[in-house]
Protein backbone atom coordinates (compact mmCIF):
# COMPACT_ATOMS: atom_id res chain seq x y z
CA UNK A 1 0.00 0.00 0.00
CA UNK A 2 2.71 2.45 0.97
CA UNK A 3 3.82 4.68 -2.33
CA UNK A 4 0.83 3.96 -3.98
CA UNK A 5 -1.95 6.85 -4.79
CA UNK A 6 -5.51 5.15 -4.37
CA UNK A 7 -8.62 7.11 -6.09
CA UNK A 8 -11.55 6.55 -4.14
CA UNK A 9 -15.08 7.14 -4.63
CA UNK A 10 -16.56 8.63 -1.49
CA UNK A 11 -20.11 7.79 -3.34
CA UNK A 12 -23.01 10.27 -3.00
CA UNK A 13 -22.94 11.01 1.01
CA UNK A 14 -23.87 8.17 2.66
CA UNK A 15 -21.21 6.25 4.51
CA UNK A 16 -23.37 2.89 3.87
CA UNK A 17 -23.12 3.57 0.12
CA UNK A 18 -19.12 3.40 0.25
CA UNK A 19 -17.86 -0.10 -0.65
CA UNK A 20 -16.08 -1.91 1.25
CA UNK A 21 -12.73 -1.75 -0.47
CA UNK A 22 -13.19 2.27 0.05
CA UNK A 23 -13.73 1.74 3.60
CA UNK A 24 -10.26 -0.81 3.77
CA UNK A 25 -8.16 1.44 1.84
CA UNK A 26 -9.34 4.75 3.95
CA UNK A 27 -8.22 2.88 7.17
CA UNK A 28 -5.00 2.54 6.15
CA UNK A 29 -4.00 5.63 4.74
CA UNK A 30 -1.42 7.55 5.76
CA UNK A 31 -2.39 11.09 3.76
CA UNK A 32 -6.17 11.75 2.52
CA UNK A 33 -7.23 14.63 -0.04
CA UNK A 34 -10.45 15.04 -0.04
CA UNK A 35 -12.66 17.47 -1.72
CA UNK A 36 -15.79 19.23 -0.39
CA UNK A 37 -18.53 16.80 -1.67
CA UNK A 38 -17.03 13.95 0.66
CA UNK A 39 -19.29 14.04 4.06
CA UNK A 40 -17.98 13.99 7.47
CA UNK A 41 -19.87 10.58 7.95
CA UNK A 42 -16.82 9.32 5.08
CA UNK A 43 -14.02 11.25 6.70
CA UNK A 44 -15.13 9.15 9.89
CA UNK A 45 -13.44 6.05 8.30
CA UNK A 46 -10.76 7.75 7.91
CA UNK A 47 -7.29 6.34 9.89
CA UNK A 48 -7.39 8.47 13.28
CA UNK A 49 -3.55 8.72 12.28
CA UNK A 50 -3.64 10.16 8.85
CA UNK A 51 -2.60 13.45 7.49
CA UNK A 52 -6.07 14.63 6.25
CA UNK A 53 -5.81 17.50 3.67
CA UNK A 54 -8.86 19.83 2.03
CA UNK A 55 -8.27 20.14 -1.24
CA UNK A 56 -11.84 21.26 -2.05
CA UNK A 57 -12.34 23.94 -4.69
CA UNK A 58 -15.47 26.16 -6.25
CA UNK A 59 -16.39 26.25 -9.72
CA UNK A 60 -13.72 28.19 -11.21
CA UNK A 61 -10.58 27.36 -9.42
CA UNK A 62 -8.89 25.88 -11.32
CA UNK A 63 -5.45 26.37 -10.00
CA UNK A 64 -6.17 23.98 -7.26
CA UNK A 65 -5.77 21.24 -9.49
CA UNK A 66 -1.70 22.01 -9.87
CA UNK A 67 -1.84 21.67 -6.27
CA UNK A 68 -3.55 18.86 -5.76
CA UNK A 69 -1.36 16.99 -8.30
CA UNK A 70 2.01 18.04 -6.49
CA UNK A 71 0.51 17.26 -3.26
CA UNK A 72 -0.11 13.77 -4.30
CA UNK A 73 2.93 13.39 -6.20
CA UNK A 74 5.10 14.71 -3.10
CA UNK A 75 3.66 11.91 -0.22
CA UNK A 76 3.86 9.05 -3.08
CA UNK A 77 7.50 9.53 -3.39
CA UNK A 78 7.99 9.57 0.42
CA UNK A 79 6.55 6.13 0.21
CA UNK A 80 3.14 7.19 1.84
CA UNK A 81 -0.31 5.40 1.27
CA UNK A 82 -2.28 8.13 -0.43
CA UNK A 83 -5.76 8.48 -1.04
CA UNK A 84 -7.38 10.97 -3.31
CA UNK A 85 -10.75 10.95 -1.86
CA UNK A 86 -13.39 12.30 -3.98
CA UNK A 87 -17.34 12.11 -3.57
CA UNK A 88 -19.29 9.67 -6.32
CA UNK A 89 -16.88 8.20 -8.60
CA UNK A 90 -13.67 9.54 -9.75
CA UNK A 91 -13.97 8.95 -13.23
CA UNK A 92 -17.11 10.89 -13.64
CA UNK A 93 -16.57 14.24 -13.48
CA UNK A 94 -14.10 13.85 -11.11
CA UNK A 95 -10.79 14.59 -12.50
CA UNK A 96 -9.60 10.87 -12.12
CA UNK A 97 -8.58 10.38 -15.47
CA UNK A 98 -6.38 13.35 -15.58
CA UNK A 99 -4.62 12.62 -11.84
CA UNK A 100 -4.49 8.78 -12.81
CA UNK A 101 -2.53 9.93 -16.11
CA UNK A 102 -0.42 12.75 -14.22
CA UNK A 103 0.44 10.09 -11.77
CA UNK A 104 1.64 6.89 -13.98
CA UNK A 105 3.57 9.45 -16.05
CA UNK A 106 5.54 10.45 -13.40
CA UNK A 107 6.01 6.51 -12.48
CA UNK A 108 3.43 6.38 -9.52
CA UNK A 109 1.77 3.19 -8.90
CA UNK A 110 -2.27 4.58 -8.93
CA UNK A 111 -5.06 2.46 -7.90
CA UNK A 112 -8.98 3.60 -8.64
CA UNK A 113 -11.26 2.43 -6.03
CA UNK A 114 -14.86 3.20 -8.27
CA UNK A 115 -18.04 4.84 -6.19
CA UNK A 116 -21.07 5.01 -6.36
CA UNK A 117 -22.15 7.86 -8.32
CA UNK A 118 -24.92 10.47 -7.77
CA UNK A 119 -26.07 10.01 -11.51
CA UNK A 120 -27.30 6.86 -10.69
CA UNK A 121 -28.12 6.84 -7.06
CA UNK A 122 -29.81 10.66 -7.11
CA UNK A 123 -32.53 9.52 -9.23
CA UNK A 124 -32.68 6.16 -7.81
CA UNK A 125 -33.27 6.99 -4.23
CA UNK A 126 -35.78 9.76 -5.28
CA UNK A 127 -37.27 6.82 -7.22
CA UNK A 128 -36.68 7.79 -10.46
CA UNK A 129 -35.74 4.74 -12.77
CA UNK A 130 -33.11 5.52 -15.03
CA UNK A 131 -34.25 3.35 -17.53
CA UNK A 132 -38.30 1.61 -17.65
CA UNK A 133 -39.25 -0.65 -20.22
CA UNK A 134 -41.83 0.57 -22.29
CA UNK A 135 -40.39 4.54 -21.11
CA UNK A 136 -36.88 4.81 -21.21
CA UNK A 137 -34.41 1.99 -22.69
CA UNK A 138 -31.47 4.02 -21.91
CA UNK A 139 -29.86 7.40 -20.38
CA UNK A 140 -27.02 9.56 -21.05
CA UNK A 141 -24.85 11.01 -18.17
CA UNK A 142 -23.33 14.53 -19.00
CA UNK A 143 -22.17 18.04 -17.32
CA UNK A 144 -23.54 20.73 -16.93
CA UNK A 145 -20.41 23.16 -17.22
CA UNK A 146 -18.62 23.55 -20.23
CA UNK A 147 -14.47 24.54 -19.82
CA UNK A 148 -14.58 27.89 -18.08
CA UNK A 149 -17.76 27.83 -17.09
CA UNK A 150 -19.22 27.78 -20.76
CA UNK A 151 -22.47 26.09 -21.43
CA UNK A 152 -22.41 22.71 -22.87
CA UNK A 153 -23.63 21.85 -26.41
CA UNK A 154 -25.97 18.97 -25.27
CA UNK A 155 -26.85 18.33 -28.97
CA UNK A 156 -25.33 14.74 -29.21
CA UNK A 157 -27.58 13.88 -26.21
CA UNK A 158 -31.20 16.37 -27.01
CA UNK A 159 -32.97 12.61 -28.49
CA UNK A 160 -31.86 10.22 -25.29
CA UNK A 161 -34.46 9.22 -23.42
CA UNK A 162 -33.34 9.51 -19.78
CA UNK A 163 -30.95 12.16 -19.19
CA UNK A 164 -28.81 13.43 -16.62
CA UNK A 165 -27.30 16.71 -15.86
CA UNK A 166 -24.71 16.51 -13.36
CA UNK A 167 -23.62 20.19 -12.24
CA UNK A 168 -25.92 22.06 -14.23
CA UNK A 169 -28.09 24.38 -11.38
CA UNK A 170 -26.83 27.30 -11.93
CA UNK A 171 -27.18 27.34 -15.89
CA UNK A 172 -30.57 25.59 -15.42
CA UNK A 173 -32.62 27.81 -17.53
CA UNK A 174 -29.95 28.15 -20.45
CA UNK A 175 -29.83 24.14 -20.68
CA UNK A 176 -33.75 23.79 -20.58
CA UNK A 177 -34.14 26.50 -23.28
CA UNK A 178 -31.15 24.73 -25.35
CA UNK A 179 -32.75 20.88 -25.28
CA UNK A 180 -36.53 22.76 -26.06
CA UNK A 181 -34.64 24.39 -29.01
CA UNK A 182 -33.35 21.00 -29.89
CA UNK A 183 -36.96 18.93 -29.64
CA UNK A 184 -37.30 18.39 -26.30
CA UNK A 185 -40.93 18.41 -25.72
CA UNK A 186 -41.14 22.38 -22.92
CA UNK A 187 -43.83 19.96 -20.54
CA UNK A 188 -41.58 17.09 -20.70
CA UNK A 189 -40.77 16.68 -16.27
CA UNK A 190 -37.90 17.45 -14.94
CA UNK A 191 -36.15 17.09 -11.48
CA UNK A 192 -33.64 18.28 -9.69
CA UNK A 193 -31.98 16.26 -6.46
CA UNK A 194 -29.64 17.91 -4.17
CA UNK A 195 -28.29 16.04 -0.84
CA UNK A 196 -29.97 12.85 -2.46
CA UNK A 197 -28.53 10.22 0.53
CA UNK A 198 -27.79 12.55 3.40
CA UNK A 199 -30.14 14.37 6.21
Amino acid sequence: MRGRVYLVGAGPGDPELLTLKAARVLAGAEVVLHDRLVGEGVLALVNPGAHRIYVGKEVGQQGVQEEILALMLAYARKGCAVVRLKGGDPMVFGRGGEEWRFLVEQGVAVEVVPGVSSAIAAPSLAGIPLTLRGVAGGFAVVSGQGQGGELPSLAAYAGVETLVVLMGVSQRQQLAAQLIALGRPPAEPVAFIERSSTP
